[in-house]
């Protein structure tokens, strides 16, 4: 069994921003689970660890929703540290004040409370959490945070917990000029100067993911030349957007469709920052459009 598998145990009190956090632990690429049972956990990391599988980072979020299966959280993370698994804990809390305006806000009911007592499901809710919170790697407080401010103190508190990889994270999305631009990128790399692979009827059904097409692509002088100056130019950026303190950074690379030449230049791309030590995510936005 291969144990270089990466979990991260998402928990804390109701209202804090579980169900934010778990998007954030999507874009970082990881498999993510919401409300998953304790008992479960063993077995999704035997699942992941399996020979062949492509999975080797995983969040999950417990909580008390799992209602009595909760109380075996603490034992089933002592199975994982047997099998050599390394996990994270990140627990969110709120204070009481802001908590009750969220439920009132939501008109959802907190999952302890009885008879719509909001605040004494909160106290009883910190009381079962006590002990899980005190073995927390990370613990960010919620109160005055934003959604996108949740998400950048996540981001920034994985990445100094890797202190193997770059302290920035780095989303690397393909998409199709067709399609519009994508709103959120920081830089954009335009490569309809290259052959379009949909002109090819062989290859026009296929995706940049597929090897004939990447090798259409990629192994063209003009290609080539490209890559070395495109990420030349990503080398020399890189440690000074680290030097400056930004924690996340957005390269959408385009072409006409968004399915075959910024498909494989993206993978090509994500490779090379991968090899840099970067922690890279992928996003194929367009690449599934028309089929």
């Amino acid at each position: 069994m291969n144990p270089n598998i990466e979990f991260a145990i998402i928990t804390g009190l109701s209202g804090a921003g579980r169900s934010e956090a778990i998007k954030c632990f999507e874009d970082m690429g990881f498999f993510c689970i919401d409300n998953l049972p304790p008992s479960l956990i063993p077995k999704m990391a035997e699942l992941a660890t399996l020979p062949g599988s492509k999975v080797n980072q995983v969040a999950v979020v417990c909580d008390v929703r799992g209602g009595e299966f909760f109380d075996d959280l603490l034992e089933e993370l002592r199975k994982l540290k047997e099998q050599r698994i390394t996990y994270q804990i990140l627990f969110l809390e709120a204070s009481d004040e802001v908590l009750v305006k969220r439920f009132k806000e939501t008109r959802r009911r907190h999952p302890l409370s009885e008879e719509g007592a909001i605040v004494e499901g909160i106290h009883r809710e910190r009381r079962i959490m006590e002990q899980l919170r005190g073995q927390a790697n990370i613990i960010i407080d919620t109160s005055n945070l934003a959604p996108f401010e949740l998400k950048d103190k996540i981001r920034t508190a994985i990445l100094k917990q890797d202190k193997q990889k770059k302290g920035i994270m780095i989303t690397i999305m393909s998409f199709g000029y067709k399609y519009g631009m994508p709103l959120d990128a920081d830089l954009v790399m335009d490569v309809r100067f290259l052959p379009n692979p949909h002109y090819i009827e062989a290859l026009r059904d296929f995706d940049g993911t597929n090897e004939k097409v990447c090798d259409f692509v990629l192994n063209r002088s003009e290609s080539r030349t490209f890559i070395k100056k495109f990420t030349g130019m990503l080398a020399f950026l890189l440690p000074r957007y680290v030097a400056e303190g930004k924690t996340h950074l957005t390269i959408a690379i385009g072409c006409t469709g968004g399915k075959h030449r910024s498909v494989a230049i993206a993978e090509e791309a994500a490779k090379f920052l991968r090899e840099k030590d970067y922690n890279v995510v992928v996003r194929h936005r367009d690449y599934k459009r028309g089929k």
